[in-house]
């Protein structure tokens, strides 16, 4: 028996209908935070690398200069630190606070990506388990239609578990890339920024000794 995407559709009913809206709006914020990540991440490589060869030879000025000129957060973090005339204890203070900012500007709309991912295969079951409640109705009203009835419409109502999983993989996976993401900007950061305080603060050490 030949079931349409016009009766799936049918079948699938309200729930369905929801668990689209829900599809667009998990696609419309995982496109929404990869530009954002784009960003965040354009060029950060290069920028660590340059970053390490600069302090290792000590020059701080030029890492300074570099940082300046790198529109991204990991090089205004950078240049902060570096421009800040204070303790080691302060400017680790303010690349912990520059840093925690960043990533909580990462990691918004995280929670609605893996509220989505998490709760739409359950919804795709519900609609699921009415149309097999409303099979079987079907099935008691013709009673002397057979097994078919009801074997069409629990194929028509797993549409909506198909459904509610079609759009729960996408937003689980998108979930865990931004998160590892944003823990690696973190803990680069947090290291890049680690050693241009260590840097500095022997360069002051050995200018008053």
């Amino acid at each position: 028996m030949n079931i349409t995407i016009k009766q799936l559709i049918s079948a699938g009913g309200p729930i369905l209908f929801f668990l689209v809206g829900l599809s667009i709006y998990s696609l419309a914020l995982i496109w929404e935070r990869w530009t954002v990540y784009r960003r965040t991440f354009s060029g950060m490589e290069d920028l660590m690398h340059k970053t390490h060869a600069l302090i290792k030879t000590g020059e701080m000025k030029q890492l300074s200069e570099l940082c300046a000129r790198t529109k991204s957060p990991a090089g205004e973090i950078l240049y902060k630190v570096i421009a800040h005339y204070g303790s080691p204890l302060e400017k680790r203070e303010l690349a912990e606070k520059a840093v925690e900012w960043q990533v909580s500007r990462l990691s918004k709309s995280l929670t609605a990506l893996a509220t989505i991912g998490s709760v739409t295969p359950f919804i795709g079951l519900f609609g699921t388990v009415l149309g097999v409640m409303r099979a079987f109705k079907d099935l008691s009203v013709y009673a002397g239609a057979g097994p078919s009835v009801v074997a069409m419409g629990i194929a028509e109502a797993l549409v909506n578990t198909a459904a509610g999983l079609f759009v729960a993989v996408p937003a689980i996976v998108a979930y865990n890339y931004f998160a590892h993401k944003a823990n690696d900007f973190s803990s680069e950061v947090n290291w890049l920024a680690e050693q241009v305080i260590d840097r500095t603060a022997h360069r002051e050490f050995s200018s008053l000794v």
